[in-house]
């Protein structure tokens, strides 16, 4: 018995239950039930890339940030402010930011106001 736990090491064990999904390494529940609350790394690569959109939207011109190395709390602060910053809406899809409408000028100023480097890509 005792030669099968080293085998699993100091953080071995259940790292994902067909039952609960995920679980967290720290306190060894499901994600949803962390009572350690272990913040999940951020999605983005810190590469903030600013581009225009229109395929599979009707038409219609959606600006996307994508890279932002952020935690999902703070990329909704953030995607909030820029949306007030255009006066449109939007919202945030898997680590990616969408405003409505064709701000990539102006975000790309909120951007390296508040401190990141943004670079316009597609066009």
């Amino acid at each position: 018995m005792e030669r099968s736990a080293n085998r699993r090491g100091a953080a071995g064990g259940l790292v994902y239950s067909t039952e609960a999904g995920r679980m967290c390494p720290d306190c060894r529940n499901a994600l949803a039930q962390c009572t350690c609350k272990a913040k999940p790394a951020p999605v983005g690569d810190g590469q903030v890339r600013v581009m225009l959109q229109t395929k599979g939207r009707g038409g219609k011109a959606v600006t996307l940030v994508k890279g932002l190395a952020l935690d999902a709390d703070a990329l909704n602060a953030l995607g909030k402010q820029l949306r007030s910053a255009c006066g449109s809406g939007g919202t945030v899809k898997d680590g990616v930011l969408e405003v409505q409408g064709d701000h990539c000028v102006r975000i790309i100023a909120e951007l390296e106001s508040r401190g990141f480097a943004p670079k316009r890509v597609g066009g």
